[in-house]
């Protein structure tokens, strides 16, 4: 591999190919969402984005559309190509039988199985140029479009957004006795978040409070999240609006009286809810959290976005398994700081992603230390 860095021309064409991709994440999850350019002479010969399973990947796409331009060209991609058999044959070979003389790469593939492209790639005789340095801007972009596959891989569990609305004094209900805490529009921003994620994670008392539907309404999308329930004694009623084909309900182990349980589980799986068991919480009640996890990584699932009750929420914040902390605050309710509200929960060494606002509502974004969750 040489230590060359991509020209102007090669970081623009990683720009195009991340925006490519950026859309495609739900679509083609578990798999990671990759964009890929093609160059010859500066120009764009080909083009394309990973598609939803069984179906190519970023680069497979990229060479059918650039037909005989790949030969010689240069291949800007932004994660590494893959060097495995899995759903479909290695993207290194694809690119290698296509003759291309140079490949940029901006991210590493992290997978123990699918890593060693761009060695593979070096081999054959092609220029390979990165993975490009931590401290790149264009491979921290990348990493963030593909944070769900990054720690799906890294830490066998969906990365987990959690979103949290409160009044300006800090209550999680609305002193008037609205349903919403929060206005319309934060409520479309998580409508736009729901639609961007493999799941929708609630408690059961959520849905035995609230009845919500976990779905996406008033956004246009081509994707639906699965809603996911941990509900350790399943008593999620079949009439629940979640409960419909998709939705994932976590269960600990049956006790008590087993045959109830079995009846409950059948009672739902006849709606096409999937009932997975995992461990019970350390405690005896509720579910396992990270065994919870793990379970919704082995259906494929990669990015969560939790919206549950207080109990739940500090549960998740307990156990560290909160990748990316939400805060909507409805300024207009309530009489306390401003600052207090949106502030993360106490000893939790929270950074700053961005803030902002949503119509009336102040929204922040907060990250753990880098390695903390």
């Amino acid at each position: 591999m040489s230590g060359a860095r991509p020209n102007p021309t090669e970081r623009a064409a990683l720009a195009r190919a991340g925006a490519m991709a950026a859309p495609h994440g739900p679509l083609v999850s578990p798999n990671p969402a990759v964009g890929c350019v093609l160059l010859a002479d500066g120009n764009v010969v080909g083009e394309g984005v990973t598609q939803p399973p069984p179906g190519p990947h970023a680069e497979v796409v990229a060479l059918a559309a650039a037909g005989s331009a790949a030969q010689g060209a240069t291949a800007v991609v932004t994660l590494e190509p893959c060097a495995h058999h899995g759903r479909t044959p290695p993207c290194t070979d694809a690119l290698i039988a296509a003759g291309v003389a140079r490949v940029v790469i901006a991210h590493p593939d992290p997978h123990a199985i699918a890593a060693g492209g761009a060695r593979r790639l070096a081999d054959a005789g092609i220029e390979v140029v990165g993975p490009l340095p931590d401290d790149d801007p264009f491979r921290g972009a990348v990493a963030g479009a593909l944070e769900g596959f990054l720690c799906a891989v890294r830490r066998a569990r969906p990365h987990v957004t959690l979103k949290l609305a409160r009044t300006a004094d800090g209550h999680v209900t609305n002193p008037t006795g609205a349903r919403w805490v929060t206005g319309g529009a934060a409520r479309r921003a998580v409508h736009r978040w729901r639609a961007a994620v493999d799941g929708v994670l609630v408690g059961v008392g959520t849905v035995l409070a609230d009845d919500p539907r976990l779905d996406v309404r008033d956004v246009a999308t081509d994707h639906q999240p699965r809603p996911v329930v941990l509900d350790a004694t399943l008593r999620t009623p079949p009439t629940a609006r979640v409960v419909r084909p998709g939705t994932v309900l976590v269960a600990a182990p049956a006790a008590g009286d087993p045959s109830r349980q079995r009846h409950r589980a059948e009672r739902l799986a006849e709606q096409g809810v999937e009932v997975r068991r995992v461990a019970a919480g350390p405690t005896g009640r509720g579910v396992d959290l990270p065994a919870a996890l793990g379970a919704l990584a082995e259906l494929g699932m990669v990015s969560l976005l939790a919206e549950p009750g207080p109990t739940l929420a500090g549960a998740l914040l307990d156990a560290e398994l909160v990748d990316r902390l939400v805060l909507h605050v409805a300024v207009g309710l309530g009489d306390g700081p401003l600052d207090g509200a949106l502030a993360p929960p106490p000893g939790a060494p929270w950074r700053t992603e961005r803030s902002g606002g949503a119509g009336a509502d102040a929204v922040v974004h907060l990250l753990p230390p880098t390695g903390a969750a």
